[in-house]
């Protein structure tokens, strides 16, 4: 095998380090050796330091020039460019904990049921995020299509018989698959079986937060789904998509990937070929005109619930992501190659959320009353200023609670507007009505105002 003859080197490329590092690699990567000189400084400051050169032997010279010139052709704006200041920034911050929600739709095929390879390639995807420190929190569907190619009833059964029996089936099934695909990666999984209910009080919320921290801390993948088989019409979460957006606040995510069966949000139809995906929603942007409200073949929601859940999610702090995960590696591509990658990604809050906050956020369906205000006090509550619910500023008191319940705040036209942790009871809330220097009945710390 003849040598290289390095004592005649010919330059090839001259530019800053990081461009420098860049071309090194490409020439490395297609069996050219190069030397790098003058690039002591590389290491110490990449981006200040002054530019350095690579050489290659004369007898490599025209190898090496064909494949950056090649290279170039094809990528002109990526290669060879020093990276932009906002780039570096979005480097730096990478996601430590993301959510992850799979719908119906991506698991499950056109007969009903599991589609194991879509699910198989998600496995994959969550193993090389969580090689790379990524906590994830998967939160999936699946359960009822697992269960449906497994039990064929005798008789006819109503849609709540027919959840509650193919998931009571399909949930084994499913953990169990997760379990055999992760395991092949040497990930260990862990079931968490929730209802509405649960999140209802303080308590029961922080237990759940507890119990998935310590999954989490050892390295333990959760994998989180409503619990079908005891949940009834009135107490089940409108779909995966509010239990996701529960699990990401809950668990301090900064951010929740929703994967549909569609790309993200359109400005139009999705079936319409003009229509073109939203690539960023900042905040307040209304959508209303945008949305289909027509769910998902399988699954109990659309894309109404996803915008509304992402809405209050990214208000919390957290970015939130809708992408298509039937497409090839897409969570990964969403994590390392984020502007390339088509999704609809809302702009979180710069504003902190305190964690009782974005319990109350997420609670108003578990609220026992009513506290209605007047004019002044719904002003008030949308200025700049952090104001509590003081009796003064009530004009009337619905149904009946006790302290540390979860009460709705109703403004002087009979709308809603957000929710309250009560600081008493009914009783002493209606005793205390109109009246001046009284305690707050909902304290601004646990107040979330929509």
């Amino acid at each position: 095998m003849k040598s290289t003859d390095y004592s005649r080197t010919v330059e090839v490329f001259k530019g800053s380090p990081w461009e420098a590092e860049l071309v090194k690699g490409l020439l490395e990567n297609n069996g050219i050796a190069t030397i790098i000189k003058d690039g002591l400084m590389s290491t110490i400051a990449p981006y200040i330091a002054p530019d350095v050169t690579i050489l290659v032997s004369e007898e490599t010279y025209e190898d090496a020039m064909d494949v950056i010139k090649e290279k170039t052709k094809n990528n002109p704006f990526t290669f060879l460019q020093k990276p932009h200041k906002n780039d570096i920034q979005h480097m730096e911050q990478q996601f430590s904990r993301i959510a992850v929600k799979v719908g119906s739709n991506v698991l499950t095929r056109r007969d009903g049921t599991l589609d194991v390879t879509r699910m198989s390639a998600l496995v994959d995807q969550i193993a090389e995020l969580h090689k790379t420190g990524v906590e994830v929190i998967l939160v999936s569907s699946g359960a009822v299509a697992s269960g449906r190619s497994e039990v064929h009833s005798a008789k006819k059964l109503d849609s709540v018989d027919q959840r509650q029996l193919f998931s009571a089936v399909g949930q084994a099934k499913l953990i169990n698959r997760y379990y055999e695909l992760f395991r092949e990666h040497g990930i260990p999984v862990g079931q968490v079986l929730t209802m509405k209910e649960n999140f209802a009080t303080r308590r029961h919320y922080l237990n759940q937060k507890n119990c998935m921290t310590v999954m989490l801390e050892n390295g333990v993948i959760p994998i989180v789904n409503e619990n079908d088989t005891i949940s009834v019409s009135e107490l089940m979460f409108t779909d995966n998509d509010e239990l996701s957006g529960l699990i990401a606040s809950m668990m301090d995510a900064q951010a929740l990937i929703i994967l549909s069966n569609i790309d993200g949000i359109y400005n139009g139809s999705p079936a319409d070929p003009a229509s073109e995906v939203i690539r960023e929603i900042g905040q307040g942007k209304d959508l209303s005109s945008y949305i289909q409200t027509s769910k998902s073949s399988f699954g109990r929601g659309g894309m109404l619930t996803k915008t509304n859940i992402a809405r209050k999610v990214a208000d919390e702090g957290i970015t939130v992501i809708i992408a298509n995960g039937k497409r090839d590696n897409i969570l990964v591509d969403l994590i390392q190659h984020p502007e390339s990658t088509l999704c609809t990604r809302f702009t979180p809050s710069p504003e902190p959320v305190s964690s009782v906050k974005k319990w109350i956020a997420h609670s108003e369906g578990f609220a026992k009353g009513e506290l209605h205000i007047n004019y002044c006090a719904t002003e008030l509550l949308f200025s700049d200023k952090a104001v509590s619910i003081l009796p003064v500023g009530i004009i009337d008191v619905i149904g009946e609670f006790e302290k540390d319940d979860i009460v709705r705040i109703v403004d002087f036209g009979g709308k809603p507007i957000g929710v309250g942790k009560a600081n008493c009871d009914s009783t002493q809330a209606r005793e205390a009505m109109g009246k001046h220097g009284k305690k707050p009945v909902v304290h601004y710390d646990y107040l979330y105002i929509e």
